[in-house]
């Protein structure tokens, strides 16, 4: 392998198992995942996390603070600030409710796994430090689901400040993998005041990096990532600001991509629309190209 794109062992049986209609696939989870950035003396730098090699999703790949949907962020009105749930929804591509919980997500899984947390006493302010043991407890009972988000906001007192939020992809994780994610991939600055630190219990490290350093060690294959990570970080590179790249996500695409896999000429071709550098060419036999 060339670069570092992440391609597990076991997707070229599931792909032939989808070409030949023995393989059903599974429904895709909501998920949210959020690339905070942050300025610098050599510019705008970005939060990685890598996944400790014995996870069995993506083992060993740089990713970004995110996770799945937790069904109650559907069933409460949580305090908010900033665009309305109506605009989230059109911006999402979701009804209502959805909007709310994927914006949920995002804000939520930032604070578990980053303990940055985009939100504040008012809808034009924001916390600070959240590394006291309080927090921790709070950030803990989240993890553990023992707390709901809303619960949370609730008993501090806090609004979601979705206008923190900028919508910049969305990725749908292929049809053949046995684990599916329909992710909305955020970017978000970080709060004045507030610091990152690996509270996720399935990262061994995390790094402040500059996007186009990060790609270029995707493209020595010093890095490994997934997809939608490599795409992501090589659309924010030509930003000189972390708000110049907040402010251009209303105008990102958020058309879904989803890796589409055919059989040609004795190979399957793995393909992922607009995004021809990920294209791979499998022979039938088993091996990657």
């Amino acid at each position: 392998m060339g670069n570092g794109q992440w391609f597990p062992a076991e997707w070229p049986e599931r792909i032939r198992a989808l070409a030949e209609g023995t393989l059903t696939p599974v429904a895709p989870r909501r998920a949210a995942t959020v690339m905070l950035v942050k300025d610098s003396e050599a510019g705008p730098v970005v939060h990685m996390l890598r996944r400790r090699a014995s996870m069995a999703f993506a083992g060993g790949a740089y990713a970004y603070p995110g996770g799945g949907v937790d069904p109650r962020d559907d069933e409460h009105q949580i305090r908010w600030a900033g665009p309305t749930r109506a605009w989230w929804a059109q911006r999402l591509g979701v009804d209502e409710t959805a909007a709310q919980a994927v914006v949920c997500a995002a804000v939520r899984e930032t604070y578990e796994e980053a303990g940055v947390l985009l939100a504040g006493p008012g809808p034009d302010t924001v916390v600070g430090d959240t590394t006291g043991d309080d927090w921790e407890a709070d950030r803990a009972a989240l993890v553990a689901r023992d707390l709901s988000f809303a619960e949370f906001l609730d008993r501090r007192g806090l609004v979601l400040r979705s206008d923190l939020l900028g919508a910049w992809a969305r990725w749908i994780t292929p049809e053949f993998e046995s684990r599916r994610y329909d992710t909305w991939f955020f970017v978000a600055v970080l709060p004045e005041g507030q610091r990152t630190r690996n509270a996720s219990t399935e990262a061994d490290r995390t790094v402040w990096i500059r996007p186009a350093d990060a790609a270029a060690g995707y493209d020595k294959g010093e890095l490994l990532m997934m997809p939608p990570t490599i795409a992501t970080l090589r659309g924010i590179v030509e930003y000189d600001r972390a708000a110049e790249a907040l402010a251009a996500a209303p105008a990102r695409d958020l058309t879904p991509v989803l890796a589409k896999a055919r059989l040609e000429e004795g190979e399957v071709v793995l393909s992922w629309p607009g995004h021809d550098e990920f294209t791979k060419h499998i022979p039938t036999g088993g091996a990657s190209a």
